[in-house]
């Protein structure tokens, strides 16, 4: 009747989900009860999901505190879940290493931040996921809901890329590539502007080309060769082949570059260059130390100002030094990589040096070795063997060291145009000393006088 107890139901969502209204009785009239409930539900035909718990509870609050009991979930039905087809997923883990590094004091170096996603060979690219079957759903109504079937978005295997198992395998190390759906690796890194914050440091295995300038502070390493169409603004490099600049080489005097190919460029200024190959420069080298295992070329208005050239089979250029300049060095014939070798084995030798005279005063010191006792004797007397040892092998190195220095004694040092006062030449350690102008000269070892001499070009 009007003044019984009801329940208002609201059918949500495609009839996938039934709430109540739980209302009291008014003025007299009849409780909510469980028949009152059973026949509610068979008239609405819900026959699916009914929450049986929650209708209970609710009716039986509703009537006891004589009040309404709103919103509460009568029935819900099950939704179909949809099929997923087989597809390839990228793997998640891709580019965390591009992040920028913090340091220890907790700021974070921007210039370690790269766009680029660089892999390995034999990295996991994505993985195969395998097909998920479906499930049909159904409402309150008991009536059957079909699933769909969902294709989702996943990659196809590219270039450089292999299938093992259900995963999609870099065949090479290089930088990752998604167009289209399609992964890549590529052997090559392209830079189409500039080097600096947008790219951060350039970290590569392969070649790299860099349309742009390189600007101060940004470090180069690469597996490959780096060709740079504008001016290279060096902090640090490393390059294992080849290094070619159309703009040439700012250094600003503490910059390095390591390249184990050949170096072309148009000038080098204020800079630390180490190359196994031949050094090309068009005009000029300003305050710079080159050092090279082959030839130093240069064209014919190309002049070296200040400082050093070590360059192991000689060196063509227009000119060396300039008046108002600094004066500049060159030495060749001799391997610079075993010079180096035998400068860090002599500073070995002057610490060994040091130790050994300290521990024979010590065990000459009356005081000192009357006090030791026979154990302590022992120690001091093995470890002065063990420092002799070590000396004379170091000796000996040395000496092997001086006898492979001199390793081109046909380099030769030839200049088309001047050059001036000052300059210091030097092959297979004889040295010319040039104190009058010097024009179109090829400067030799005269091997069985063991000294420098000048020829006209």
């Amino acid at each position: 009747m009007e003044n019984d107890g009801k329940i208002i139901l609201n059918f949500l969502d495609d009839d996938f989900e039934v709430r109540g209204d739980f209302y009291p009785p008014v003025n007299g009239g009849a409780p909510i009860s469980p028949d009152y409930i059973h026949t509610l539900l068979a008239e609405s035909r819900i026959l699916h999901g009914v929450n049986t718990e929650e209708i209970d509870k609710a009716y039986k609050e509703c009537n006891e505190a004589g009040i309404p009991v709103r919103d509460v979930l009568v029935a819900r039905g099950e939704r179909p879940v949809n099929e997923i087809l087989e597809y390839m997923q990228i793997n998640p883990a891709l580019g965390q290493s591009c992040a920028p590094v913090k340091s220890d004091d907790d700021t974070v170096d921007h210039r370690s931040r790269s766009p680029f996603i660089i892999v390995k060979k034999g990295e996991a690219l994505a993985k195969q996921k395998h097909r998920k079957n479906g499930r049909d759903g159904m409402n309150v109504h008991g009536e059957t809901i079909g699933y769909g079937v969902v294709r989702p978005d996943g990659v196809t295997a590219g270039e450089n890329t292999r299938m093992e198992g259900r995963y999609l395998l870099a065949e090479i190390s290089g930088q990752f590539v998604e167009k289209k759906g399609e992964v890549s690796v590529r052997s090559s890194l392209i830079i189409n502007g500039p080097v600096g914050y947008t790219t951060g440091n350039i970290m590569f295995p392969g070649d790299v080309e860099i349309e742009g300038p390189v600007s101060d502070g940004f470090k180069i390493y690469s597996g490959g060769s780096v060709t740079i169409k504008q001016t290279f603004d060096v902090t640090d490099a490393i390059i294992k082949n080849d290094l070619s600049v159309a703009g040439g080489i700012i250094g600003r005097g503490m910059a390095l570059i390591k390249t184990g190919g050949t170096l072309k460029t148009k000038f080098i200024d204020n800079c630390r260059v180490a190359c196994r190959k031949t050094v090309a420069v068009d005009l000029e080298i300003v305050n710079s130390h080159v050092f090279t295992l082959e030839t130093l070329e240069m064209g014919d208005k190309g002049q070296i100002v200040g400082g050093e050239i070590h360059a192991v089979k000689g060196v063509r250029t227009g000119r060396i030094g300039k008046k108002t300049g600094k004066a500049a060095s060159i030495y060749c014939g001799v391997d610079f990589t075993l010079e180096q070798e035998k400068e860090k084995n002599n500073g070995v030798l002057r610490i060994l040096a040091a130790k050994l005279n300290r521990l024979r005063e010590l065990m000459a010191d009356p005081q000192t070795g009357a006090a030791a006792d026979e154990e302590k004797k022992a120690k001091m007397e093995t470890l002065l063997r063990r420092l002799e040892d070590e000396q004379q092998k170091v000796q000996a190195k040395v000496s092997e060291l001086l006898g492979k220095l001199n390793s081109f004694k046909d380099a030769v040092v030839e200049v088309k145009g001047e050059i001036v006062t000052g300059t210091l030449i030097e092959i297979c350690q004889s040295s010319l000393y040039v104190t009058e102008p010097l024009k179109r000269v090829r400067i030799r070892l005269d091997r069985e006088n063991n000294k420098l001499v000048t020829e006209k070009l």
